[in-house]
């Protein structure tokens, strides 16, 4: 599978210089995505235990270490798109821990249609 804006997961590391345990946790996201194509939510699930589908079939929180992150998974084209990433305090700042926030957060940026 191919990665798009992989370097909002970068910065994200870069943030948090000296934190090793989320730096493996990112490096690990990205080889799981990278080397599996998911055809089905159940083979995402397969791999990726703390994968949580928010909003369509289409956009996941991974739960990284301390940190969540939003990923754009088109199946059909075996391509993810990281969208956001940043603490669980930011998560609930901006997402206000509410489906309804992350469909008007997704509208906003026109990636839902």
């Amino acid at each position: 599978m191919v990665i798009r804006r992989k370097r909002i997961l970068e910065k994200l590391v870069s943030k948090n210089q000296g934190n090793k345990r989320l730096a493996q946790a990112v490096d690990q996201l990205i080889a799981d995505l990278e080397q599996k194509s998911f055809a089905t939510r159940d083979e995402l699930l397969e791999v990726r235990k703390d994968a949580d589908r928010v909003y369509g079939g289409e956009f996941y929180f991974f739960d990284l270490h301390v940190h969540r992150t939003l990923v754009f998974i088109q199946f059909k084209e075996n391509q993810a798109t990281i969208m956001w990433a940043g603490t669980h305090k930011e998560y609930e700042r901006i997402f206000k821990n509410n489906t309804n926030t992350i469909e008007k957060w997704l509208r906003e940026r026109r990636l839902l249609n």
